[in-house]
């Protein structure tokens, strides 16, 4: 096995899965010019979710992976419309919904906590995992397989969405400034909660992908988060765009970081890089 090629594939892992949650996390800052904490805890509602309904009630895999999804989506939906929504009714501050999304964090995870335990769950109980490619001389399971897929297509399909709808114009007519946005007749209301429910089921995809690649625990949500915020400010805070580059770029500074120190340093050489690019380029590669 070739020690290169391996760290090749472990970083375009890496960059894939903090790809997806920076998706979503752009995309609901873009809209709402907050750090919503609560987007990493979807992932874990995600998680969670997909355990309850294949082990507890038996459902189809697929089916519960749909649901879960789907469920996760409403989620974010739901907290857009009782907590955030009333919020800037009130013309609250950036600072304001950023700690109302802070205890929403927390509630959410100790809830999950109570619920299922503290204890790590796996979500590969049915299926099997076991499949390994070989891929110059580096190693890859099948769902690491599928969670870069999962990433690539999620990223083009996004910007499709974004570039080539009616309702992805209107949703960066809000992101570029949600007051001319609404003197032209946009709803910015409902195009933010319906951001929400996009960005929260992105987050709850890749809260399942993990699932299935290393375990869920009622924490999980906390490291993609940090992660992916990360991605975000070093890729250009907002930017779809950015947000991939920065994934990958973040992916890659991990894990070929770590080839000759212990793997214990990659948190640590991840927020040496944060640090790097809030003190010489806070507004990211790609400026928005």
């Amino acid at each position: 096995m070739s020690i290169f090629s391996q760290l090749v594939l472990n970083s375009l892992i890496a960059g894939a899965v903090y790809a997806l949650i920076s998706l979503g996390f752009n995309l609901i800052y873009g809209v709402t010019k907050f750090f919503n904490l609560a987007h990493g805890v979807m992932a874990t509602i995600a998680g969670y979710s997909v355990f309850y309904f294949t082990k507890t009630l038996g459902l189809n895999l697929y089916l519960a992976v749909v649901l879960g999804i789907i469920i996760t989506g409403l989620f974010g939906y739901a907290l857009d419309k009782i907590i955030y929504l009333p919020l800037r009714k009130r013309k609250a501050s950036s600072m304001v919904l950023l700690v109302a999304s802070l205890g929403t964090f927390t509630a959410i995870q100790a809830i999950i906590a109570i619920l299922f335990t503290s204890q790590f769950q796996t979500l590969s109980f049915n299926i099997d995992t076991s499949k390994i490619f070989n891929i110059f001389g580096g190693l890859i399971t099948q769902t690491q397989l599928i969670i870069l897929i999962s990433a690539i297509a999620v990223a083009c399909g996004l910007i499709l969405f974004l570039y080539k709808t009616k309702f992805g114009k209107a949703v960066r007519a809000v992101t570029d400034d949600e007051e001319v946005a609404k003197i032209v007749g946009i709803n910015t209301n409902k195009i933010i909660s319906v951001v929400f429910f996009i960005g929260s089921a992105i987050a709850g995809l890749t809260g399942i992908l993990v699932g299935f690649d290393t375990g869920i625990e009622p924490t999980m949500g906390l490291g993609l988060l940090l992660k992916g915020v990360i991605a975000s400010i070093v890729g250009g805070i907002g930017s779809i765009f950015g947000g991939v580059l920065g994934a990958f770029i973040l992916g890659f500074v991990e894990n070929f970081g770590i080839w000759k120190i212990s793997g214990e340093w990659k948190d640590a050489i991840a927020f040496g890089l944060l640090i790097l690019f809030l003190i010489f380029r806070p507004t990211g590669i790609i400026r928005k």
